[in-house]
């Protein structure tokens, strides 16, 4: 058999406010239900005209309902301000356990409304860098290619990454958008080495491999500057000097070189400077270095 439950002293005090909330809304619905009926049939008594007494009894009906809910929101207060308290602190408990879901429901609306990329796109974005192969609402797969950013061979490792970080954090494309393209190469060297004589190595060997195609990436990079609104770059090769360190200098050669070939120019410039023996201090000659 259930036991029976008995109501203490202290349960009786706990449910003391409810009933006189009860009682309250129950006297205020007698009242309300009183008035409106008193209303009605002295509107139905005094006004003649069928239309301005159909009107009448729905303007009263209207205000009656009105201070109905003004009354039960003056009762109510307190527990309607404990309850929206409640409710609002379970809606930031949701937003803080779902945080990271609908940052990468957001950041997948982001990438799909700017159209950053699409799927075969090489990207980088923090310490991510690859190939495209895959996008949902959640995660985006690339193919990594590594290692370092300036190295363009597939690692054969896959990347699942967050759409998170295209919320938080900018994604470089490094997809061409053009038959040419400027590429870059930088070539350290120390303070005490043959490092002029290196950049003048360095630019001739890059206006030689520029030679056969200059002039048609001129006008190639020049159309898509005029697309672009932009101011048409200088298209030949230089060489600038940089000091990242004190006892350091870094050659940077920008040249204009086809999209599909970059990587195989920079490889036979690079081949050409080293192999000159510009890496050795000044006044020692190359061929006298122990092998």
């Amino acid at each position: 058999m259930l036991d029976q439950v008995e109501l203490t002293p202290e349960h009786v005090e706990l449910l003391a406010p409810v009933f006189r909330l009860l009682i309250s809304t129950v006297l205020l619905t007698i009242a309300i239900l009183a008035l409106r009926a008193v209303s009605a049939r002295f509107i139905r008594r005094k006004v003649a005209v069928a239309e301005l007494r159909s009107k009448w009894l729905v303007q009263s009906r209207n205000i009656l309902m009105l201070l109905f809910m003004l009354g039960l929101v003056l009762i109510w207060a307190q527990e309607l301000r404990t309850l929206a308290l409640s409710v609002v602190a379970i809606a930031v408990a949701l937003v803080v356990a779902t945080k990271e879901l609908i940052l990468c429901l957001i950041g997948s609306i982001l990438k799909s409304g700017s159209s950053t990329f699409g799927i075969g796109d090489r990207i980088q974005i923090k310490d991510y860098r690859g190939d495209v192969i895959d996008h949902s609402l959640l995660t985006t797969t690339l193919l990594e290619v590594g290692p370092g950013k300036s190295s363009n061979q597939r690692t054969g490792r896959v990347l699942t990454i967050p759409n998170a970080l295209f919320v938080t954090d900018a994604v470089i494309n490094e997809t061409p958008t053009s038959r040419y393209m400027f590429h870059v190469i930088i070539v350290p060297f120390k303070r005490d080495h043959d490092w002029q004589g290196a950049q003048r190595a360095m630019l001739a060997a890059a206006k030689r491999e520029c030679e056969p195609y200059i002039n048609e990436a001129r006008r190639d990079l020049l159309r898509f500057s005029n697309q672009r609104g932009l101011e048409a770059p200088s298209i030949e090769p230089r060489v600038t000097i940089q000091v990242p360190a004190p006892e350091e200098i870094h050659l940077a050669m920008r040249l204009p070189v086809p999209t599909s070939r970059r990587m195989a120019i920079e490889q036979v410039i690079l081949a050409d400077v080293m192999s000159g023996g510009y890496s050795v201090k000044k006044g020692v000659d190359a061929g006298a270095i122990p092998r």
